[in-house]
């Protein structure tokens, strides 16, 4: 099974919100580096299938169907894969939402439940997962976004819950470094085949632009995502923590804010005529 640059046999790797898009991708990858694997998202159907498609690649896999916004619920999931596959060596926090809206069109519900699951969300995840991660040894990696860093127009909800997952990164790496725990976060750019960017690039002209945009003249893929992943999790970044990696195509360096702030404001307009 296993077709990786990296070997992870026997490790133990959780990913929350590992059932579709990059978060899916990240838990194959490390399913054919050997890993033992669990995966949580909050629909049963989803995890079923995840779990399904896993188990073609590695043989240990665990699903479960919980709410980042539960801690109760993610506190069990933690504590029964701890029960099941030992300690946990890599985590991976990739719960998301996003909707495109402009401030004044995104009810005070709308913004709360976004910081709910990407910020709070986030931090249930990494509180949950402490005492079941190997320590020393173990990795955490976020999953973060360009918006953490680069203010975009219909994404104030999305803009303020990355960035605050961001400071949760950077802040952990310094209080978890001691006991030999890496806090990471990886920033996506544009990347094919995810509901985020069929949401923010819905047209053929529009998946174009952002293609164009990037100074490697393409979308990512979710492999892309996952090698990352991998590297932060591997020994070779054990003197790595806190850091914030764009993995883009340069995409940030070329003004994808700007372009992003072009593409919707546009979008809004032909909507609304």
């Amino acid at each position: 099974m296993k077709n990786s640059p990296f070997d992870f046999t026997g490790k133990t790797v959780f990913v929350a919100g590992g059932t579709s898009g990059i978060n899916f991708g990240i838990a194959q990858a490390f399913a054919r580096a050997g890993a033992k694997l669990a995966v949580l998202s909050r629909k049963q159907d989803k995890v079923d299938h995840a779990v399904a498609e896993l188990k073609k690649l590695t043989s240990t896999v665990l699903g479960f169907s919980a709410d980042v916004r539960q801690y109760d619920a993610i506190e069990a999931a933690f504590k029964s894969t701890h029960e099941q596959l030992g300690e946990i060596d890599v985590l991976i926090s990739g719960a998301a939402g996003n909707f495109p809206a402009p401030a004044l069109g995104i009810s005070p519900n709308g913004f709360k439940s976004v910081v709910d699951i990407d910020l709070i969300g986030t931090f249930h995840v990494m509180r949950a997962a402490y005492p079941h991660l190997k320590k020393p040894g173990a990795s955490v990696v976020n999953i973060s976004a360009p918006q953490s860093e680069q203010p975009m127009v219909f994404q104030v909800h999305v803009c303020a819950a990355k960035a605050g997952v961001d400071m949760v990164t950077r802040v952990l790496a310094m209080e978890w470094g001691a006991a030999g725990v890496r806090v990471n976060s990886i920033s996506p750019g544009p990347i094919e085949g995810t509901e985020g960017m069929r949401r923010l690039s819905p047209t053929p002209e529009s998946v174009k632009l952002v293609a164009d945009s990037v100074p490697l003249g393409r979308y990512g893929t979710p492999e892309d995502i996952a090698q990352a992943a991998m590297f932060l999790s591997s020994p070779y970044a054990s003197y790595i923590t806190g850091v914030f990696l764009p993995v883009d195509g340069g995409w940030v360096l070329a003004g994808s804010a700007s372009m992003m702030n072009g593409l919707m404001q546009s979008g809004l307009s032909a909507a609304s005529k």
